[in-house]
Parts: structure tokens; C-alpha cells; sequence
């Protein structure tokens, strides 16, 4: 079996809870973030994280799906643990969006910390009313979360249909001047062409991917143990699998910045992220094992910058190692 020869930071001495001058910044569609490391969308609460680190130390912080009116979620169970990973169906319990801007949006300013705000909606209109609402306050990215269940869509994905994706961010790009991301499936039998799809309607960037498709099963009743049957796996099992999409959109659209997401858990992933094509990552499953993931990847993939200028100057200037 071939080794890998993977460079190791050197992190035991690592201070997370003192203030840090960050060395090495990104540019993700004309948003400067501090460093490249950012919070997945679903894994991250202010309220419960802002004890345990500093928040403004992120590059970025991807908030979680906020929708028209409050959404409850799916009933329970909604978590399962799976090999290295976990699948979950929390169904995108929020408290709608003008909670969200009266309450999270305002502390996470304060703090000038560098917001993307996720969007959430069962159909286009649902979109387009939080995106209509998002557009005069201080987010300064949008995350567009295409892998809810559409109803103006069949009841599928949006972001499996590249028609009904190009129609969506059609609408919601003569709605707001501030950047768009879209993020994206890997459920698809291309994930090439739905990013196309959305670049060419108005997507300013990329993120992925979203969680894949998953369930467990309770051997004693024989029975799904997620009351939602399946759910979306993430963690270190879908590492892999978001390098590849990275990796083949870069490819396809070698001039969309791109944001990377699964599996990571170290600088060093985050740093095959990068050299995959990515502008910028965000930790999530992580951060539900350790609160102070997101910051100590950020650390750990500042070591590895230290000793790679040639992508730093690229990442400094918005481009990609691709």
C-alpha cells in the first residue's frame, strides 16, 4: 500500500484562546476573510461556542440556515453515528429570519466577525422572501443552501436539477448586490454540471459539498433508526468525496472561487482542499466533537502556509492553486 508523504504541523503549543495576527487571508468573491478557514453552515451557534474561543478569529463564520418563518425541524431521532462519520436529519431547525437578524446577525457584527448568511426555503418564493430580507443588512455573503426539498421542484432538490437551480438563482440575483454562494449537492450524477448551472445564472461562488445521502439501521427492531429513514453523512467518511467535487468544479470553472467543505479536522486536510482548487474551507462535523476546531484547523493551516508562500500570494489575492 503507498504512503503518503503528509506534512505534520507542529501544534501541541498552539495558545486558541489568546488574540492572533493572522499571517495568511483569502479573498472569496471580493470578500477578504482573515485567514481561509471558515464554520460549515448547521455546525455553528454563537451562542453556544462564543465561551469556549474569540469568533472573530475565524475567517469567515457560516451561519445556520435561517427560513421565512421558524421552522421546527424533523421529529426525533435525528442523529445516528455512522464509521467515521455521522448521519443526521435535523430538517434545518431555525428560528426564521427576522429572529435571526434582530438577535445572531447583530452580536456576530459586533464582534466583526466576516458573516455568510445560509438560505433556506422550501420553494423558490420562500428563497426569495429571506434573500429579499437579507439584502440591507450587514451579511456580507449569502450562502445559498440548494439541497432542501423544493415544492415548485417536484419536491426534489433544487440543487439536483440544473434547470430549476438556474431558474432559482436567476430570481435571486436581480434581488441582492451582495455575493452569492451556492451551495452544492454531491447527490448528483455530475456535480460539474449543476455548478455551471448556477455560475451561469448569477452564483458569484461555490461551496461544497453538502452532506451525502445516508441511514443506519437498528438491528434489534430491524427498523431506520433516523425517524426521517435517511439523512446526510458527514464527518471524515465524506473527505474524500468533497476533494473529488473540489476538485473536478475547478477543473470545469477555473475562475469561480470555490469554498471547501467535508471532512475536515486538520490543517492538513484543509490544505489538500486548497491545493484541490479551493479558495477557502469551512469545518463542520468537526466542530460538533470539538467547539475549537474550526479555530485550531485555522492555526494548523497557518504553519503549512508559513512554509508554501507561492499559494499564500495566490489565496492573498483571490486566486486558486488551480
Amino acid at each position: 500500500m503507498q504512503v503518503l508523504d503528509q506534512t505534520t504541523s507542529h501544534t501541541d503549543d498552539l495558545n486558541l484562546y489568546a488574540s492572533h495576527a493572522w499571517r495568511h487571508s483569502t479573498v472569496v468573491a471580493g470578500v477578504h476573510w482573515k485567514n481561509p478557514v471558515g464554520t460549515a453552515s448547521g455546525t455553528f451557534q454563537y451562542a453556544a461556542v462564543r465561551n469556549f474561543y474569540d469568533v472573530s478569529q475565524l475567517g469567515a463564520v457560516s451561519t445556520k440556515g435561517v427560513s421565512p418563518e421558524p421552522w421546527e425541524g424533523n421529529p426525533g431521532v435525528r442523529t445516528a453515528e455512522a464509521p467515521a462519520g455521522t448521519v443526521n436529519a435535523v430538517g434545518l431547525q431555525n428560528p426564521g429570519v427576522d429572529a435571526y437578524l434582530e438577535d445572531e446577525l447583530p452580536k456576530l457584527k459586533a464582534i466583526d466577525a466576516t458573516v455568510v448568511t445560509n438560505v433556506a426555503g422550501h420553494s423558490d418564493d420562500e428563497y426569495a422572501e429571506v434573500v429579499s430580507k437579507l439584502e440591507d443588512s450587514d451579511a456580507d455573503m449569502l450562502e445559498i443552501n440548494v439541497s432542501c426539498p423544493n415544492v415548485t421542484a417536484g419536491g426534489i432538490s433544487v440543487g439536483t436539477d440544473p434547470q430549476a437551480l438556474s431558474r432559482l438563482i436567476t430570481r435571486l440575483r436581480k434581488l441582492t448586490t451582495k455575493p452569492m454562494v451556492v451551495k452544492l449537492t454531491p447527490n448528483v450524477t455530475d456535480i460539474t454540471v449543476i455548478a455551471k448551472a448556477a455560475v451561469e445564472a448569477g452564483a458569484d461562488a461555490l461551496s461544497m459539498i453538502n452532506t451525502l445521502l445516508g441511514m443506519r439501521i437498528n438491528i434489534r427492531t430491524g427498523e431506520p433508526i433516523i425517524a426521517n429513514i435517511t439523512g446526510g453523512l458527514s464527518g471524515p467518511a465524506v473527505f474524500p468525496v468533497g476533494l473529488a467535487c473540489v476538485y473536478r468544479v475547478r477543473t470545469a470553472l477555473p475562475d469561480t472561487p470555490i469554498i471547501g467543505i467535508g471532512g475536515i479536522d486538520s490543517g492538513e486536510k484543509a490544505l489538500e482542499y486548497l491545493y484541490a482548487g479551493a479558495n477557502a474551507v469551512e469545518v463542520g462535523g468537526a466542530a460538533l466533537l470539538d467547539p475549537l476546531a474550526p479555530l485550531r484547523v485555522a492555526r494548523e493551516l497557518e504553519l503549512l502556509l508559513d512554509e508554501r508562500p507561492e499559494l499564500s500570494a495566490k489565496l492573498a489575492k483571490g486566486e486558486s492553486w488551480r
